[in-house]
């Protein structure tokens, strides 16, 4: 391998190791590779910009657009009240039967809005069913991955490759094409989830009512009003016959922490008390006269206590307070909402919650009123709120039905499209018809036209644009041809069989780590070049790349949606490689089996 493309391999290291840590968001630590590579002329201007202009990249925006506008109609909604069970049932035959229109929907669909939308639907249904909102909500994100394997547009990621695929001259990909291979997968992974996933998975497994250790537990500062009949109470054991369902956990007197769970111990008027309460209590305790919560004070001027809802929302990457402190940022002040507990990688953080640094994907359980969801729901500033899916857009029914009909209309001309002749030179694909699609919408008003640029995530399309740019260097600095002769060195006994495992197995191992968009865009050009090095048609191991890219369950930060889901179903770090290292496996042993029976090498 030569100096530069050492250099071009050593950017992109430094570049994974930031992705990994968080230091950036990953548009713009893609962007400072790119502008490195440019600047040391590995790549040059037109190359660097490429991605930018790419199709694929554009389609991605553009399908943005499509899915806000049927989440802005609420057909979502009414599709989700239609399929849930009306009546309790056991979770293998009650899985599927939510799981799947889940699945279906994801495969034409963003799936993000649709995880925004069905989380805090399928985890309200599931506390009125009394079951555990664990045992569906990690399914419900893994069911939008799989749906997103079976289609062109079914995840951004399958467009990234297309769009390479195009960019180097070859055929690009059908719309059902991936289907015969994320279909297979997809059925699997629902038997697995419904047979034996959902035993693995946290939560009641009796499935007869719900315990109160499905509830988050939160330890919180309080302090004694004057009047307090807890003055003078003796408690036992840290409980006390005063209040119920809390449990007093530390008392600081004097400058002194004492323990107060074991034993018996009497309350002063000037101890700060650190409690420990179940969030369905929660709401009695805010109103209980006898106990003061340090997040109540200054409260009162925005709300009644009577108006006080509690309400989870996950922080998104355009949140403002990002690496502020809760006190810092003035959150009660900005939002009209307290700060009640902040949730992380499966820890609860309700003590000292001020100077806790907010976080791209921190679920903040907040005190607020239903005003919260009005005016921050359609926000791109939070990802979901507890109580989005149960106030529907106000749309009329015809504009749902519209709505309809153009996603159907743009499923229909995509794939038929390769079959029409083009259109006064434009060709009529999957970008044509999309984009068409999506300013129809714009037009009829079922997506808001002044707030349109609120809709699309910028930081994944210029992480898409600028994988681009550096997938090119790759390529141009001889890395890519230095890596896949490598790998083909390593796996020469098993022939191009064994180079597809190493691609898939370098693709999953990125695509957990890192964006799944820059792992797709970074296996691509070693992929391209171990098939020419071994003079093989190359479309199985692409095919290979938007599987295994698409394929993240053993982790929560390797998908957006498992991110999501994690404050709001009370889930840790394990859970996800618990339940999802098998679905893993299950994905890799499929592909490896059909694709080169279906793309024969």
């Amino acid at each position: 391998m030569t100096f530069e493309g050492y250099f071009v391999l050593g950017v992109i290291i430094i570049m994974i190791v930031a992705l990994i840590y968080d230091l950036m968001r990953p548009g713009l630590l893609l962007f400072s590779a790119l502008m490195v590579l440019m600047a040391t002329g590995v790549i040059n201007t037109e190359e660097s910009l490429a991605g930018f202009s790419n199709k694929g990249m554009l389609t991605v925006a553009v399908l943005f657009l499509v899915s806000e506008g049927v989440r802005q109609t609420g057909a979502l909604n009414i599709l989700g009240r239609a399929f849930l069970p009306k009546r309790r049932g056991k979770l293998p035959f009650t899985l599927p039967r939510i799981l799947l229109p889940v699945s279906v929907l994801s495969a034409f669909l963003n799936n993000t809005p649709v995880v925004i939308i069905f989380a805090p639907m399928i985890k309200n249904w599931a506390e009125r069913m009394n079951l555990s909102p664990q045992k569906f909500l990690i399914p419900l994100s893994y069911a939008t991955i799989l749906g997103g394997m079976c289609t062109l547009i079914g995840t951004s990621t399958n467009l990234v490759v297309h769009g390479l695929m195009l960019e180097n001259g070859l055929p690009g990909l059908n719309m059902f094409e991936l289907g015969k291979v994320g279909i297979w997968v997809a059925i699997v992974g629902f038997l697995y989830m419904s047979v034996i996933g959902h035993k693995i998975l946290p939560g009641e497994k009796n499935n007869l009512r719900r315990s109160r250790n499905d509830y988050k537990e939160y330890f919180l500062d309080a302090t004694l009003p004057d009047n307090s009949a807890l003055i003078g109470e003796e408690i036992n054991n840290g409980r006390t016959h005063t209040i119920k369902n809390i449990i007093i956990h530390s008392v600081e007197r004097n400058g002194e922490i004492i323990d107060s769970r074991k034993g018996k111990f009497t309350l002063e008027s000037t101890d700060k008390l650190v409690i420990a309460v179940k969030s369905d209590s929660l709401i009695p305790l805010i109103t209980h006269k006898q106990i003061e919560l340090k997040a109540m004070k200054g409260f009162g001027k925005f709300y009644k206590s009577t108006d006080i809802k509690q309400i989870e929302a996950v922080i998104a990457p355009r949140f403002p307070g990002i690496n502020q402190t809760i006190d810092e940022f003035d959150f009660l002040n900005h939002y009209q909402a307290e700060v009640l507990a902040v949730y992380r990688n499966g820890e609860t953080i309700s003590t000292n919650v001020g100077s806790v640094r907010m976080k791209d994907g921190d679920s903040l359980v907040l005190l607020t009123n239903e005003n919260f969801i009005r005016n921050w729901g359609e926000s791109k500033i939070f990802y979901l709120t507890s109580f989005i899916g149960e106030i529907p857009p106000p749309r009329y029914k015809g504009q749902r039905l519209i709505a309809l009909l153009l996603v159907l209309l743009m499923i229909v001309g995509a794939t038929v499209g390769k079959y029409l002749p083009e259109i006064n030179g434009a060709k009529p694909d999957m970008f044509y018809f999309a984009a068409l699609v999506a300013c129809i919408m714009t037009w009829i008003n079922i997506m808001p036209n002044r707030k349109y640029t609120k809709v699309i995530s910028w930081d994944v399309l210029i992480t898409i644009a600028c994988a681009f740019g550096i997938s090119k260097a790759l390529q141009n600095s001889g890395a890519a041809d230095s890596i896949a002769l490598t790998a083909i060195n390593f796996s020469k006994s098993w022939g191009p069989i064994g180079v597809l495992i190493t691609i898939y197995l370098i693709t999953t191992i990125f695509t957990e780590v890192i964006t799944n968009n820059a792992a797709a865009a970074l296996v691509f050009p070693i992929a391209f070049a171990a098939a020419e090095q071994l003079h093989v048609d190359p479309k199985p191991f692409f095919i290979t790349i938007c599987i295994a890219a698409s394929a993240s369950f053993a982790t929560p930060i390797g998908y957006q949606t498992n991110l999501l889901v994690q404050g709001l179903g009370n889930y840790k770090f394990i859970d996800y490689t618990k339940v999802g290292l098998p679905l893993n496996i299950i994905a890799f042993i499929i592909s490896i089996t059909l694709v080169p029976i279906l793309w024969p090498f």
